[in-house]
């Protein structure tokens, strides 16, 4: 039962001054995210995914089935489970995220709360028209009914043409908006001579196909006086001019995708990426792809990326697209030469799919198949946990290595290492050699303005940010943008004493990745005694901007000057255009309350507001209380009694399922002086929740209108 106790609060929790703050911080350390997740203190564990060579999971592996080794040494296993990560449907781990109790080693772990990061390689330099309009419907299906509530996706084409919008995000509005943008790029890869020669037939001619050379060669020497040397010889040229333009624009679909694949080594966890393509030839003569999809497929292996492959074309009926032109030959020849064009282009995309360890799926109109098996197989893994051998406490990179005992045929996925990471608590000591002050300012906003710029977060430094969104009276809609950096992770100058010095920087983006407001500080963190470290202690940072209605992303970073050491974090926020006269919602605005703290009376607004600070992280504590602000804005009155009429539904998600609901609340309208800016507050007990990740889902509905808004927040229980 989902326990609220309403009041109004009239002061916004995040309107809070531009300025740097240091503080105690009661928060547990913060931790990066990491690829091996620890069990205990003294366990540490991974997944390991195990496929037969038709790329099926092998089920009914035991314990005793796995060797693991750790730097060559194998370590004795102390944990195993088979764990169904984000598989939502099955009933255990409905059960498991609903609070009930974890099961024992044999049944069916509760879920990671990782979510999958899942991209969409689009090759819109190889994909007709027909194809781009099956795609987008493939990636609607999927960001409406697949993409779950800790999933992050990725849209990105070969072109580059979709920009800014290329970026891992849960947020669906920009994924939504990625989809719609785009548009037909197929390269032009044309013979503009009679008959015209296609890119295969050119790929035949050069290969010596002497069908195919035969019948143009022909066709030449019928339209003009060549001899029939002469012939051959404008022949080849043509085909080699086409084997050029084609070379080109494989060339950019694979360096796109390679590119994809390095920079997502960066994101935690196994990355998929569904290849979708009307495919592409492999030229060994005139191109080196042969040579750049080794080294794509070696950079996958390296940062444990699956490739599954769709063709775009469906079930395929006819290779050119209507309104192409295309040689007529009614002697057959042709058609003798093209009949493995279909095949050679498919070609490049099985190589792709199968050296990186997916799947290829062609010949099938339903492309929905190729994304759900490639999610449910990457879904299913083996855990394993062993006890490391303790070296110290310095941070060293460790092999991991895992083999399934007396099967050599099978083919076993796991991650390649890992690192002891631990915040870093030691101090430095005065540097001679020392850049000077202006080279020392370069160094830190070049690593900033990198730390900011970078496709995904840098999590040397795992900071924190909350944007949030308010109209205010006098300016408009308003941004307050917050950021936490942990005080764990930096270092201090023991000789000097003079603390963590911490470069802050940020920017907001519109759309188009035009900036529309720049921010940053240098500040300094100063223990509470010289003994003291930085551990134990927290920098926020508070920024506000006004902006017009329209999505933006915010992006922030700091650096360490002592260390070096950087981190970086962004957040999508949408502001509505209140114009439209349309019910809408201010952001869920977030703070926690101690079960220790008495809470406020409900007429007792600016004591609420007070007495809870704004959450930054959203991590709360299981004895505590969630208290959360919203603004109901363009609210409609009734005609009879002149004041809105709105309710409120508060629910509590889960891997996408209701774990807590309230019954409607009246928003209370008693003192309330401007009726189009509706105040809500209230207090939410998160006493008998399980830790995990949650989603606030917060509904207005307007009875006068018959209208309903809903905005949402992220926060996680520790």
């Amino acid at each position: 039962m989902l326990k609220l106790s309403q009041t109004i609060l009239l002061v916004c929790l995040c309107c809070l001054p531009v300025a740097a703050q240091a503080g105690q911080s009661t928060r547990p350390s913060q931790q990066p995210d990491a690829d091996v997740v620890k069990v205990t203190t003294e366990l540490v564990q991974t997944d390991v995914m195990v496929f037969d060579k038709q790329g099926r999971f092998i089920e009914g592996l035991g314990q005793k089935d796995f060797e693991l080794r750790v730097d060559g040494k194998t370590q004795p296993l102390r944990f195993f489970d088979r764990v169904k990560a984000g598989a939502v449907n099955e009933d255990a781990q409905l059960a498991v995220a609903r609070g009930a109790s974890q099961p024992g080693p044999t049944g069916e772990s509760a879920p990671l709360d990782r979510g999958r990061p899942v991209f969409f390689f689009v090759d819109d330099m190889h994909m007709g028209l027909q194809s781009l309009d099956q795609t987008r419907k493939l990636l609607r299906r999927f960001v409406d009914q697949d993409l779950k509530q800790n999933d992050q996706a990725e849209i990105v084409t070969a072109s580059g043409r979709l920009g800014f919008l290329q970026q891992l995000t849960d947020n669906k509005k920009v994924l939504r908006t990625a989809i719609e943008s785009l548009s037909p790029r197929k390269g032009i890869v044309k013979d503009m001579q009679h008959p015209p020669m296609s890119e295969y037939q050119g790929l035949q001619i050069d290969r010596g196909d002497r069908d195919t050379l035969g019948f143009f060669v022909d066709a030449v020497m019928a339209e003009s006086r060549m001899t029939r040397p002469s012939a051959e010889d404008e022949v080849h040229r043509r085909a080699l001019m086409l084997l050029e333009q084609a070379a080109s624009l494989t060339s950019m679909t694979l360096s796109s995708l390679d590119d994809l694949v390095r920079s997502c080594a960066k994101v935690p966890g196994r990355k998929l990426i569904f290849l979708i393509s009307d495919g592409f030839f492999i030229d060994t003569r005139n191109s080196h792809a042969t040579e750049r999809m080794w080294i794509l497929t070696s950079a996958a292996a390296r940062s444990a990326t699956v490739i599954y492959s769709i063709d775009a074309r469906g079930l395929i009926a006819r290779l050119d697209e209507a309104g192409d032109q295309v040689a007529v030959d009614p002697t057959g020849r042709l058609s003798r030469g093209s009949q493995g064009e279909i095949g050679s282009a498919q070609d490049s995309l099985n190589a792709l799919a199968r050296d990186t360890g997916g799947r290829a799926l062609f010949n099938t109109n339903d492309l929905h198949i190729a994304v759900d098996n490639g999610l449910k197989e990457t879904a299913t893994y083996y855990l394993l946990a062993w006890r490391p051998d303790h070296e110290g406490n310095t941070s060293k990179f460790r092999r991991l290595d895992v083999s399934v005992v007396g099967r050599p045929e099978l083919t076993v996925r796991v991650r390649r290492g890992f690192f002891d990471l631990e915040p870093q608590r030691t101090t430095v000591k005065n540097n001679k050699n020392a850049p000077d002050q202006k080279a020392a300012e370069k160094i830190a906003e070049t690593k900033l303005r990198a730390a900011i710029m970078s496709p995904y977060p840098d999590r040397e430094i795992p900071i924190s940010l909350s944007v949030n969104y308010l109209e205010t009276i006098e300016k408009g809609p308003s941004l307050s943008i917050s950021m936490l950096v942990p005080g764990e992770f930096l270092l201090l100058d023991s000789q000097n004493k003079a603390g963590a010095q911490i470069d802050l920087a940020g920017a907001v983006f519109d759309l188009s990745g035009h900036v529309n407001d720049r921010f940053g500080q240098k500040v300094t963190l100063t223990p509470n005694n010289p003994e003291a470290s930085a551990a134990g202690r927290e920098l926020t940072y508070n920024h506000s901007v006004i902006l017009k209605p329209g999505l933006y992303q915010v992006r922030v970073a700091a650096r360490d000057a002592l260390s070096g050491h950087a981190g970086s974090e962004n957040s999508w926020i949408e502001i509505p255009d209140l114009s439209t006269r349309a019910l809408a919602l201010s952001s869920l605005i977030v703070g926690e309350r101690s079960a220790e703290t008495l809470p406020a009376k409900s007429s007792d607004a600016l004591s609420l507001a007070q007495g809870v600070r704004l959450n930054i992280d959203r991590h709360f504590r299981r004895d505590s209380f969630l208290r959360y602000i919203v603004f109901v804005y363009n609210a409609a009155t009734s005609p009879a009694k002149s004041v809105p009429d709105v309710v409120t539904q508060v629910q509590i998600l889960r891997d996408n399922q209701p774990v807590a609901t309230s019954s409607l609340k009246p928003i209370p309208t008693e003192g309330v002086e401007d009726f189009r800016r509706l105040p809500f507050a209230a207090d939410i007990s998160l006493e008998g929740f399980s830790s995990g990740r949650y989603i606030l889902l917060f509904t207005a509905i307007d009875r006068v209108s018959a209208s309903s808004a809903t905005q949402q927040v992220r926060f996680e229980i520790r």
